[in-house]
C-alpha cells in the first residue's frame, strides 16, 4: 500500500488532482463571496493565500514529479496546509468564542514583496468581521469545514512525505 503511495507521488496525474482540488477550494470560496455575498474576512482572504500557495507547490509537483522537484513540492504543501489549518483554527476559535472587545484586522498584513490584496483585489480584499458565522452546514460553519479539510491535506502530506523515504533492504542469510 505505502508502496503503491509513493509511486502514485512519481505521476503528474496526483499532483494535478491535488491542484483540482484545491482550486475547487478557492472558487468556492469566490462562489460563497460573489453569488451567495458571503463577505470575507482578513483570516479568510490569509486561508485563501495558504491555499494559494498550496495550489503552487501542486503545480510545482506537477512540473518534474520524478526528480526532487517532488520533494520542494512535498515540503510546500506541508507549510501551506499547516498555514490553512492554523488561520482556520484561529478562524474557528474566534466564531466559537468571541472576544468581548478585540476584532480581527480591518486590512491584511501581506508582505511588501507580495501585495496579494493590490494584485488580486478581488480575491485578496476583506470585507467581513471574523467572528461573523455566515454559512453553516451540518452545522459546521466554512472555517470549521477548512479546519478538518486542512488537517487531512496535511495528514495525507505527510503520509507521502514518510513514503518518499528509503525501505531499508531486508538481510538473507
Amino acid at each position: 500500500m505505502l508502496r503503491k503511495l509513493k509511486l502514485f507521488s512519481f505521476h503528474r496525474g496526483a499532483w494535478l488532482l491535488l491542484a483540482a482540488g484545491v482550486l475547487v477550494l478557492e472558487l468556492t470560496a469566490l462562489g460563497f463571496q460573489y453569488y451567495l455575498d458571503q463577505k470575507p474576512c482578513v483570516l479568510c482572504v490569509y486561508q485563501r493565500a495558504a491555499l494559494a500557495g498550496l495550489l503552487l507547490a501542486a503545480l510545482v509537483g506537477a512540473i518534474a514529479p520524478k526528480t526532487p522537484l517532488r520533494l520542494v513540492a512535498i515540503i510546500g504543501w506541508l507549510v501551506a496546509a499547516e498555514k490553512t489549518f492554523t488561520l482556520a483554527w484561529e478562524q474557528t476559535q474566534l466564531q466559537l468564542h468571541p472576544p468581548l472587545f478585540a476584532t480581527c484586522d480591518f486590512f491584511p498584513r501581506f508582505p511588501q514583496w507580495l501585495p496579494l490584496n493590490h494584485w488580486f483585489p478581488a480575491i485578496f480584499t476583506p470585507t467581513g468581521n471574523c467572528m461573523d458565522k455566515g454559512w453553516e452546514l451540518l452545522s459546521m460553519t466554512m472555517a470549521q469545514w477548512l479546519v478538518g479539510i486542512s488537517a487531512g491535506l496535511f495528514l495525507i502530506g505527510l503520509l507521502v512525505l514518510v513514503v518518499q523515504m528509503p525501505c531499508p533492504r531486508k538481510n538473507k542469510g
